[in-house]
């Protein structure tokens, strides 16, 4: 991102601004291509069907977020922000292109298999998206991989309307029921394969699969010695929570060969943490794992699949520089021809039949068809008092140091006398010396320091924003992961103010501080006294929604589906469901909405009536305290504009 401190807040300007600089500045090219772009009018665009997009079918996101909030009578859907859109179209450009790479790899390379993918339903529940991701998939086999027992019973039910030769992946701790769960597939003919991520857990499928009459198909997660260094390496390698050591890969061949089973077993899983940052180091675990695969072939086992995990990062910076735990430094081809290649040389330098190669990508699936939008409802500029020029004599009584500093232009000095400065009022405030009017005006007399040498042109300021941190971004605060945040309109304009983010929960970690690029502050307009300022926080369709919660109690957004279409304004939304509202998330945590209500509108009742007040008007006064409390418990937590209040 170019330097923040580039930005001047002069009204004469050096060079007209375009979207275009806009572009560079947040980067939009870097991380948001061939998806998201900056139009001539100013606004964010949406290309959904990414590099294919032609001129015509870009989709306005200003236009879409202002049908959403407009008004039902005014024609719009009356939706309120924050909220969060998606664009299926986007989704299926996604899912195309990474089948799309590996066709295209393995056709160049002489591959003598083919890939078939799965969707970790972890990375995002949704019904809509993982059943667009089977309808989607459907042509080339595309199919799911579940963790837990309800994403088992999610993705069985899904792949009923998939193609029949689809896998389903069965990762995760395994009992009794999810087992039995999994052989169940089988005999509704879906492709389920076990997945043993511990040794004990081969007892529960030999002994369940007898009494079941079923022949599983069996695959094993081994423990590589590859891992990575930023912070998923933590879950990977010799140390990591799931997988099979050499030890235990041996003991369950072993074992299946001598209860007769040792056909069923056909696929070899491992992971080596997301966000893989290099194509090097993914070579390596991919060769480890060719190595165990070729291995366990010569040992008899019927191999058929290796798949790869995850761990097939995005850009999130689109810096492309592998650093840190948000950036990559290969594309979606480069990633595919790597996979393909490792895995090719190894088998043929043990004459082993190629493999079919299957993945778990799913945050490179669906990160970028999810935008959330929302307001900054207001900025706080830095204010400093003025002070008097007894106050200013006062205050630099021994302090000649810094105004020499200052008037020398020495700006390391003058900085140092300013923290100087200030420590030494503080001080004197404790010890009963200085009044606090005096106090105030010495951040103003440090403001008139740091003006003379040219150090305080661009303070950053606070932006308000209607979101709360914990719900909507909780991998930003959970582990610092930082995300594309961007006006979607005045692209056309330059941005003069620096700012931070500051939530509206009541906690004083509810902030965003630091940016893509290495930032701490964001390039803002300023907001208009009547107008909306709306940004949008780009690359979050995988996780964030599956770990919010309910902090605050500020609850889950108004989630809307938009397809590209032919009539006016490129667009139309397939479905619209509005956000949690208060007795959504009261009821959520055990609490009585109903009975809340009755409650406070009987304390009402009561006070109303001891006030002395005419009969007639202690029944308006209790019909309107009734109606305040009516729009309260049904509206959404989150600020509301007087438009968005329902009455």
């Amino acid at each position: 991102m170019p330097d923040v401190a580039c930005l001047d807040t002069s009204s004469d300007s050096s060079c007209r601004w375009s979207p275009s600089l806009s572009a560079s500045l947040y980067r939009i090219d870097g991380w948001g291509a061939p998806y998201f772009t900056a139009n001539s009018s100013g606004n964010i665009s949406v290309r959904p069907h990414g590099s294919d997009t032609l001129p015509h079918q870009d989709i306005d996101l200003l236009k879409v977020a202002e049908y959403l909030t407009d008004p039902k009578p005014s024609g719009g859907l009356g939706l309120q922000f924050p909220l969060i859109v998606r664009f299926p179209d986007v989704l299926k450009n996604r899912l195309e292109c990474l089948q799309s790479a590996f066709d295209v790899a393995v056709k160049s390379q002489g591959y003598g298999s083919h890939y078939q993918g799965v969707y970790p339903v972890k990375c995002h529940q949704d019904r809509f998206i993982v059943e667009d991701i089977v309808n989607f998939g459907s042509p080339f086999r595309f199919g799911l991989e579940a963790g837990s027992k309800p994403e088992m019973l999610l993705a069985m039910s899904c792949l009923c309307k998939g193609n029949p030769d689809a896998f389903l992946v069965c990762n995760g701790f395994k009992d009794s029921e999810y087992v039995s769960l999994a052989l169940l597939g089988r005999k509704l003919a879906l492709n389920t394969m076990i997945v043993l991520e511990q040794e004990r857990e081969l007892d529960l499928v030999i002994d369940l699969s007898k009494k079941m009459n079923v022949r599983p198909v069996i695959g094993l997660r081994a423990k590589l010695r590859t891992k990575q260094t930023n912070y998923y390496g933590s879950n990977s390698g010799e140390k990591g929570k799931f997988g099979l050591t050499s030890a235990q890969i041996v003991r369950v061949v072993t074992k299946l060969g001598e209860s007769g089973m040792l056909d069923c077993l056909q696929l070899l899983h491992f992971h080596i943490g997301s966000m893989i940052p290099t194509t090097s180091l993914l070579s390596d675990g991919v060769s480890e794992a060719a190595l165990i695969y070729c291995e366990l072939v010569r040992l008899g086992a019927h191999m058929k699949v290796i798949d790869v995990g995850g761990g097939l990062g995005i850009d999130y910076d689109g810096s492309k520089s592998g650093k840190g735990d948000i950036s990559v430094t290969y594309t979606l081809e480069e990633y595919a021809e790597a996979v393909v290649a490792s895995i090719r040389y190894v088998c043929d330098q043990r004459s082993v039949k190629h493999p079919v190669i299957c993945s778990e990508s799913g945050r490179a699936i669906v990160s970028h068809h999810s935008v959330l939008i929302f307001e900054a409802a207001s900025d706080v500029k830095p204010v400093a008092h003025q002070p008097k020029p007894d106050d200013i004599q006062f205050l630099l009584e021994g302090e000649e140091d810094l105004y020499s500093a200052v008037m020398r232009g020495d700006q390391e000095k003058s900085l140092f006398y300013v923290e100087q400065l200030k420590q030494r009022c503080v001080e004197g405030f404790k010890d009963g010396v200085l009044r606090i009017e005096q106090l105030g005006y010495v951040d103003g007399l440090c403001e008139w320091a740091l003006k003379a040498i040219g150090g305080s042109d661009h303070q950053v300021q606070t932006y308000n924003i209607n979101l709360s941190i914990f719900t909507s971004t909780s991998s930003h605060w959970g582990m610092g992961h930082l995300f594309p945040i961007v006006p979607i309109h005045k692209l056309d304009q330059k941005p003069r103010a620096c700012g931070i983010l500051s939530d509206i929960t009541c906690d004083s970690e509810g902030k965003i501080v630091k940016f893509i690029g290495g930032e701490s502050s964001l390039p803002l307009h300023e907001i208009d006294s009547n107008g909306k300022y709306l940004l949008g926080l780009f690359l979050g369709g995988a996780y964030e929604e599956s770990m919010s919660g309910v902090y605050n109690m500020f609850g889950g957004l108004s989630v809307v589906r938009v397809l590209r279409s032919d009539g006016p304004h490129s667009f139309v939304v397939t479905g619209a469901v509005p956000g949690q509202s208060s007795s959504d998330v009261l009821r959520a945590m055990q609490h009585e909405p109903e009975l809340m209500f009755q409650t406070l509108k009987h304390r009402a009742d009561e006070v109303m009536n001891t006030d002395g007040g005419g009969e007639e008007e202690d029944e308006n006064e209790c019909n309107n305290v009734a109606a305040c409390l009516d729009r309260s418990f049904h509206n959404m937590p989150y600020l509301a504009t007087e438009e968005g209040i329902i009455e």
